[in-house]
């Protein structure tokens, strides 16, 4: 097996020391808040097992960058709006990699750190999908 110049644990550390990272009580207190806008990027089937945050907004990993970029084809109008986007996956992973390329490309934002795994346990509501 070759060895790679990076591993993804390295990339998410990295990424980690440059982006915001929210903490999931302080998520849970700002889920009312009409200027947030949490988007899901978890598989479909991650989200109909688990459930999801309530009013989270979902976008697939494999196409975020095409969503918020006005220039492309694919741009979904909910990131043209001035909120504070707030990203999260199932352990944080996904999503601080995702902020990271997101900031690179001039899109601010920030994720929730321990992701969807402890938001249950924490708290936090969770909705279920109509199977």
């Amino acid at each position: 097996m070759p060895s790679l110049k990076i591993s993804s644990a390295d990339m998410v550390a990295a990424a980690r020391k440059r982006i915001e990272e929210i903490e999931t009580p302080d998520l849970i207190g700002m889920l009312d808040d009409p200027n947030v806008v949490i988007v899901d990027i978890r598989d479909v089937r991650e989200r109909q097992r688990g459930g999801f945050i309530p009013g989270s907004f979902h976008a697939p990993r494999g196409m975020i960058e095409f969503w918020v970029d006005p220039d492309s084809p694919y741009f979904k109008d909910i990131f043209g709006q001035e909120k504070k986007f707030i990203f999260h996956c199932a352990s944080g992973w996904r999503s601080a990699l995702t902020v990271a390329t997101l900031q690179d490309m001039g899109f601010e934002a920030s994720h929730l750190r321990e992701g969807f795994s402890t938001w249950e346990k924490q708290g936090g509501p969770v909705e279920q999908t109509d199977k």
